[in-house]
C-alpha cells in the first residue's frame, strides 16, 4: 500500500499559501506504526536528533509524525538544491492521513517532490530508511522543471463574491450597477460566463477557470467572480489578486468534503478571497456574521463592513478603524464613515431584490453590493440607479427568489422559484413565502436535496420544510445525485419532516412533477415554494404553459401590502 493518497496541483491562492502549491493527501500508518528505534532512526536523518516519537500507535507518535512529515519535505527540498520552502502540514479527521502543502514555481519538480515524500514513508519500516531519504533528493534533482504556474495577474478591476449563500445574486447585483454605469462587465457564477448581460458559456464557472475565461473576454473593463469552497479546495483561485472582495455569510453546506467538517474550516476556505485583495482594495465583510467578520484579522486590504443593524458593534469597530460600513436608517440604504453623517443612498422600498423590504437575506445581498459596487469607485447616483433596476425575475436573477402568479380553481396563487440548498436558503425561501401570505393561505413547500450533502443535512431539510410549511412535497433532482439514490434521500427527507410531526409528504420523480401536483391541489390565494435546482427552464417553461405570469416589483409589492392586511 502506498502512502500517496493523492497528490494536487494547486494553481492559484488556495488555503494554505496565498500562491500556487502543491497539497499532498498521505497515509502516514507506517510512521504512526514504525518501530520506536526506526522512527528516531528517521528522526536524527531529517534533522531532528532530540525528538521522541513516542510508542506506536500512540497520541505522541501522532503528535511527532505531523512534525516529521514537514520536516521531511524541507529535508528533502534542501538536498535537492531548495534553500528555503514554506511547508503547512494539517491533520484530518482520519489520524492516520495527514495534508502537507507547499509551494511551487515548476511543476514537474514540485509533483516529482511529492511523490519523493511518499517513498520514503513507504521506505519506513525498512532498515535502510536513511537512504530512502537520500535517494529521494536525488530523483527530485533529476526531474525536470516543467510549466511555472498559470496564476493569472488581472489587468483590470475585479470583484470577487465567495460565501455560502447570496453569492450568485450580489455578484449579479454588482454587475448589473458595473453596466449601469456604462462598463462592459463580464462575469462568472453557477451559470456560466457572461459578457455584458449575454450569456457566452453555459455552465458551472464558480472556480478558478471562471475567472480566466471571463478575463480573456474581449473588452471586458470589470469582472466579477463568484468563488466557490470546491474551486478554492481542489484548484486554487485563479488570478493573483481581486481588487474588492465581499463574503456574503457562512452557514452549513458541504461539510464532509474536501476534508472540511466543520464551519470554522469552510469559514477558513472562504478567507482565502478577502485575504488576497490588494492593499489599497476593499474586504467587504458582513458584520452580522461572526466568521466572516472575523476575516478582518486576515486581510491586507481597507475593511468595509454591511449590517442591517445600525448599532452593531461591528460598524463601530470598522469605523474606528478607519473602515467604512453600509447598513439600513429609516428605511434607506445608508453608507457610514467615521466623524460623518450617514449618506443615504436609497430607500429599501425602492429595491426591487429586497422584495419590498421583506427579504432579510437579499437585504443582505443588497447592502453588499451596494458596498462592493462603491468600493469600486462608482458614484452613488449610478450604484442607487443600478439597485433600482435590478430586478428578482428570470432575466435578471434566474433561480433565485423569482415570484409569479399562476391561476388555480377559484382564483390565483403566487408561486416563488428558489435554489434554497441549504438550511439558511430554505429559511430564507419560507421566510419570503409568510411575507406574501395573506390570512387564512397556505404555505404549500416543493422540498429537495442535491445528494453531496451530510444525512444530518438532508433530514435538517426535512426538519425546516415540516416546521415552516402547512403542506409538504418531495421534488426530486435526478441530475444531483451525487452518488446517493433515489430512495435514500426520500428517507433522509421524510425521516427529518417525521421528527417535526409531518407524516404526509407525497414524492414526485421532478421538480416538475412537484409543482404540477402542488398548484394542481393549491386553493386561491397560496403560496407555493419550490426548491429548484435541476429543472430552472423546465419550471420557467412550465409556469408559461400553464398561464403563470412574472409578478413585476409593483404586483410584488401589492401582495406584501395585502399579506399584512
Amino acid at each position: 500500500m502506498t502512502s500517496l493518497v493523492e497528490l494536487r496541483v494547486l494553481e492559484g491562492p488556495n488555503l494554505y499559501f496565498p500562491r500556487a502549491a502543491v497539497k499532498l493527501t498521505l497515509d502516514i500508518t507506517s510512521l504512526a506504526s514504525a518501530p520506536t528505534a526506526t522512527a528516531e532512526r528517521l528522526a536524527r536523518r531529517i534533522g531532528l536528533p532530540n525528538a521522541r516519537p513516542g510508542e506506536p500507535d500512540t497520541g505522541f507518535r501522532q503528535r511527532f509524525a505531523l512534525g516529521a512529515v514537514a520536516r521531511l519535505v524541507r529535508a528533502i527540498a534542501h538536498e535537492s538544491g531548495t534553500q528555503r520552502l514554506a511547508v503547512r502540514v494539517r491533520p484530518t479527521r482520519d489520524p492516520h492521513v495527514v495534508v502537507v502543502a507547499y509551494p511551487w514555481r515548476h511543476r514537474e519538480r514540485a509533483e516529482a517532490m511529492g511523490r519523493a515524500v511518499a517513498d520514503v514513508l513507504d521506505a519506513v519500516p525498512a532498515e535502510d530508511v536513511e537512504q530512502a531519504v537520500g535517494h529521494a533528493a536525488e530523483r527530485v534533482t533529476a526531474a525536470n522543471d516543467g510549466d511555472p504556474p498559470r496564476t493569472i495577474v488581472p489587468k483590470i478591476p475585479v470583484v470577487a463574491v465567495t460565501g455560502t449563500n447570496g453569492k450568485t445574486t450580489t455578484s449579479r447585483m454588482i454587475a448589473h450597477v458595473g453596466r449601469t454605469a456604462g462598463k462592459v462587465v463580464g462575469w462568472s457564477n453557477t451559470d456560466g460566463i457572461f459578457l455584458d448581460g449575454e450569456l457566452v458559456e453555459a455552465g458551472d464557472y464558480s472556480g478558478p477557470s471562471g475567472a480566466g475565461r471571463v478575463l480573456a473576454l474581449p473588452g471586458v473593463e470589470l469582472a466579477v467572480t463568484e468563488t466557490a469552497r470546491g474551486g478554492i479546495l481542489l484548484k486554487g483561485i485563479g488570478l493573483t489578486r481581486n481588487d474588492v472582495s465581499v463574503v456574503t455569510n457562512v452557514s452549513a453546506d458541504h461539510l464532509g468534503l474536501q476534508g472540511i467538517d466543520t464551519l470554522d474550516q469552510l469559514a477558513e476556505v472562504k478567507a482565502v478571497v478577502p485575504r488576497i485583495t490588494r492593499s489599497r482594495g476593499w474586504a467587504v465583510l458582513n458584520g452580522d456574521d461572526p466568521r466572516v467578520y472575523a476575516m478582518r484579522h486576515v486581510i491586507r486590504s481597507h475593511p468595509w463592513v454591511f449590517s442591517r443593524d445600525p448599532r452593531s458593534p461591528a460598524i463601530r469597530e470598522t469605523l474606528d478603524a478607519g473602515g467604512r460600513a453600509t447598513t439600513v436608517i429609516d428605511g434607506w440604504l445608508s453608507v457610514l464613515r467615521h466623524a460623518a453623517d450617514p449618506d443615504p443612498l436609497v430607500e429599501l422600498v425602492d429595491v426591487p431584490m429586497t422584495l419590498a423590504g421583506l427579504s432579510r437575506f437579499n437585504v443582505e445581498n443588497t447592502l453588499a453590493a451596494a458596498s462592493a459596487s462603491l468600493a469600486l469607485g462608482i458614484s452613488r447616483q449610478v450604484v442607487a440607479e443600478g439597485l433600482r433596476t435590478f430586478r428578482p425575475d428570470a432575466e435578471h436573477n434566474p433561480g433565485r427568489m423569482n415570484f409569479f402568479t399562476v391561476p388555480v380553481a377559484g382564483g390565483e396563487a403566487t408561486v416563488v422559484i428558489d435554489l434554497a440548498h441549504n438550511e439558511a436558503g430554505l429559511e430564507a425561501l419560507l421566510e419570503v413565502m409568510g411575507g406574501v401570505r395573506r390570512p387564512g393561505a397556505r404555505l404549500v413547500l416543493g422540498l429537495g436535496a442535491v445528494g453531496d450533502r451530510t444525512d444530518e443535512l438532508i433530514g435538517r431539510l426535512g426538519e425546516i420544510g415540516g416546521m415552516g410549511a402547512d403542506v409538504v412535497a418531495i421534488g426530486h433532482k435526478q441530475r444531483y445525485l451525487r452518488g446517493r439514490t433515489l430512495e435514500e434521500l426520500e428517507t433522509l427527507l421524510r425521516d427529518g419532516a417525521e421528527r417535526v410531526g409531518v407524516t404526509d409528504v407525497a414524492s414526485y420523480p421532478t421538480e416538475v412533477e412537484c409543482l404540477a401536483a402542488l398548484v394542481g391541489q393549491a386553493r386561491p390565494d397560496d403560496v407555493i415554494g419550490l426548491m429548484c435546482h435541476a429543472e430552472r427552464q423546465e419550471v420557467y417553461d412550465w409556469m408559461a404553459a400553464h398561464d403563470g405570469s412574472s409578478d413585476s416589483p409593483e404586483r410584488l409589492g401589492e401582495k406584501v401590502r395585502a399579506a399584512r392586511g
